[in-house]
């Protein structure tokens, strides 16, 4: 028997009414009806058991049965600072980071950052990290946030004790993965990379600069690596 259908709502009560995109995706496309349970989730950490008792117009309503044990967040914060990749690259990456487990994504553009970004694009990762976070069973949706300068981004992530910086031109590693603490914001560039003024910057405001290997990867394959090694050397994936 497959699991209920996951669904996020602002707030759970007693009494529940599925509106919008949640709405549309449960009667449209799952093609739910009166006496299916789901499962609901409030971005608090917790799930809660619903039944469907009604299908209106441009709402579904829901009986909030009782409260789930939910074990499948993760037990490390870790914040994901990616620079504004071109196409759909930045939602693969937010997809992935979602699935990993990070706390928090940061998109920014840099000097050498081709793409750019809009309300309706922010909109879109934020809906990405949704469907992620339904998909992998996660309780809580990663906050989604844009930031026009890299030195934002950085200051976003200010009181990280540990923040690593992926730079593919450094020539040794200023702190290894192997002994990264929790919580930890993680760097990653957009395709054209970073500056040399950049990297400067981020060491200024207390990151420490780390290199992926001998070989280039592509900015979206850095940013998911970096994030499944963190969160390995972390024990979230073992």
């Amino acid at each position: 028997m497959a699991a209920p259908k996951r669904f996020f709502v602002e707030r759970v009560t007693e009494e529940v009414a599925l509106a919008g995109d949640e709405f549309r995706h449960a009667k449209n496309v799952l093609r739910l009806t009166v006496g299916d349970e789901v499962t609901l989730l409030d971005g608090s950490g917790k799930a809660y058991s619903a039944v469907v008792t009604g299908v209106e117009k441009g709402r579904m309503l829901l009986h909030v049965v009782k409260e789930q044990t939910a074990s499948t967040e993760p037990m490390s914060e870790i914040c994901l600072l990616v620079g504004l990749l071109k196409g759909d690259k930045t939602e693969l990456v937010v997809q992935k980071a979602t699935e990993l487990g990070v706390s928090r994504v940061g998109v920014f553009s840099s000097k050498f950052c081709a793409a750019y970004m809009n309300e309706n694009k922010l909109e879109r990762l934020k809906k990405v990290a949704r469907e992620a976070a339904k998909q992998c069973l996660r309780t809580k949706t990663p906050a989604i946030d844009y930031f026009p300068t890299l030195k934002e981004a950085l200051l976003s992530a200010a009181e990280y004790p540990v923040k690593l910086f992926a730079c593919e031109f450094l020539m040794q590693n200023e702190g290894g993965m192997s002994a990264i603490e929790a919580p930890c914001a993680l760097v990653v560039g957009s395709e054209g990379g970073f500056a040399e003024e950049e990297y400067a910057e981020a060491v200024a405001l207390g990151y420490r600069g780390v290199t992926l290997g001998r070989r280039i990867l592509r900015a979206e394959t850095a940013a998911i690596a970096m994030v499944a090694v963190a969160a390995h050397a972390l024990g979230e994936l073992g």
